[in-house]
């Protein structure tokens, strides 16, 4: 998949030199390009597992915007609550995920939502420590950002 990108890049860059602009604009327009000039060739050369990807990270995409615009709304119903009844805390999620990479992004994603932060990843780099607003239920919280992020960085990366 890297090679394919990197194929996709020069070719975007090739683009840039043929049409003699080299502007963020024309090298998108290249890449884009690019991207359409492998997907009709995908079968010949061997790109489907390339594209399955690429929708496979719009899909974490998605998933990583809805859950920003869910977790937004849920802090703010309660800032203006009249009586405030949070239960924080923190919770020891158990990662699924191994390297570096994917636990940064998992921690990352946690961090970038509303309401929840990470705080430590274990030294044996097992354990993710998570601090959340509010977490009436530990489970379903754990629940929730394993059949939500990690599962979709799985996904993309492996």
């Amino acid at each position: 998949m890297t090679s394919l990108f990197l194929i996709n890049i020069l070719m975007a860059l090739a683009w840039a030199a043929v049409t003699g602009s080299f502007s963020e604009i024309n090298l998108a327009l290249g890449f884009v390009l690019g991207t359409a000039a492998l997907y009709l060739i995908r079968e010949q050369v061997g790109t489907t597992a390339y594209f399955s990807r690429v929708g496979k990270a719009f899909n974490l995409a998605a998933t990583f915007v809805y859950e920003l615009v869910l977790s937004a709304w849920r802090v703010a119903t309660i800032v203006v609550r009249p009586k405030i009844e949070l239960q924080p805390g923190f919770i020891a999620y158990p990662l699924t995920v191994d390297r570096d990479f994917e636990i940064t992004m998992l921690a990352n994603l946690i961090t970038l939502t509303p309401g929840t932060l990470s705080v430590d990843v274990s030294a044996d780099r097992k354990t993710l420590y998570v601090h959340c607003i509010d977490v009436p239920d530990p489970q379903a919280t754990i629940d929730d950002i394993k059949n939500g992020f990690e599962r979709k960085i799985l996904e993309v990366f492996r």
